[in-house]
């Protein structure tokens, strides 16, 4: 939500400088100026300034610098994450960056692979995206015959069974449920046996460019990510989710269809 983190960062600036106006000048002329026309109390915008301040700011360091809250729109993750998943998103895994420019200013860490990372699609630059990252900056990526290849190797895949969806998930009850074996990130995708891996069809080669990621969907056959649009920028990635703390299905519902207790807390594979 880029209208949020302006008006955040907007009411941070004006009222912090309010309060410091008022204590490097306004206060001083009105302690001056005290009599019986001017009892010397503080005007309403300053008592405001002063009272939202450190609320606004501690807000603002937290939500830029340290987690901040998503909540997932679509199926595009599923099992991983389903829709009306809200989860934390760690901001400093990959680097301290500013409020709305998204610059970053402190390199940390870069994305493994197997991360599922927050970030605004090159298409999309108003909206926030997830997806899990596959390729780094010059692999070779492959996909062909339902599987994903990284430098000529395949990733092994092991069929669990057919999937069960609940709630908005219900659409994809029977597709199939497979581990996929990322090294150091073993996690579950879906892929509907009936559909191709791609609409498109099987791809050759593709060699991803320096500070660029093939980033791909859990949920292959109902996931628009690098296969239909491209790398994803580093710049564009807002940082890494590590949490799932509440589902809520339908927030109209407050929180009671497709709740389940035993996903709170949960950390992303």
């Amino acid at each position: 939500m880029r209208w949020f983190e302006i008006a955040l960062v907007v009411l941070t600036l004006i009222s912090g400088l309010v309060w410091l106006l008022d204590k490097l000048v306004l206060a001083k002329r009105r302690e001056a100026h005290a009599g019986l026309l001017d009892d010397g109390r503080e005007p309403w915008y300053v008592d405001y300034a002063k009272a939202f301040f450190p609320v606004l700011a501690i807000v603002l360091v937290l939500r830029s610098f340290v987690a901040e809250p998503f909540r997932i729109p679509s199926n595009s993750m599923m099992p991983t994450l389903l829709t009306g998943d809200f989860i934390l998103v760690n901001k400093f895994a990959y680097g301290l960056r500013l409020p709305i420019s998204n610059a970053k200013v402190v390199p940390v860490g870069e994305p493994q692979r197997g991360d599922v990372v927050v970030f605004k699609p090159p298409q999309h630059p108003e909206q926030d995206w997830i997806k899990r990252v596959i390729g780094l900056p010059g692999d070779t990526i492959e996909y062909k015959g339902n599987q994903v290849f990284v430098n000529g190797k395949p990733f092994g895949y092991e069929r669990v069974g057919d999937y069960v969806g609940v709630g908005s998930g219900a659409e994809m009850t029977g597709a199939s449920l497979l581990v996929e074996q990322i090294p150091g990130h073993p996690h579950q995708v879906l892929e509907v046996d009936r559909l191709p891996f791609v609409d498109q069809g099987e791809r050759g080669p593709q060699v991803v460019p320096p500070g660029h990621y093939f980033v791909m969907g859990d949920n292959r056959d109902r996931s628009d990510d690098s296969r239909f649009w491209g790398f994803l920028p580093e710049q564009n990635i807002r940082g890494k989710a590590f949490l799932v703390w509440l589902n809520c299905d339908s927030i109209t519902n407050l929180c009671k269809h497709n709740f389940d207790t035993s996903r709170i807390g949960n950390r992303i594979p």
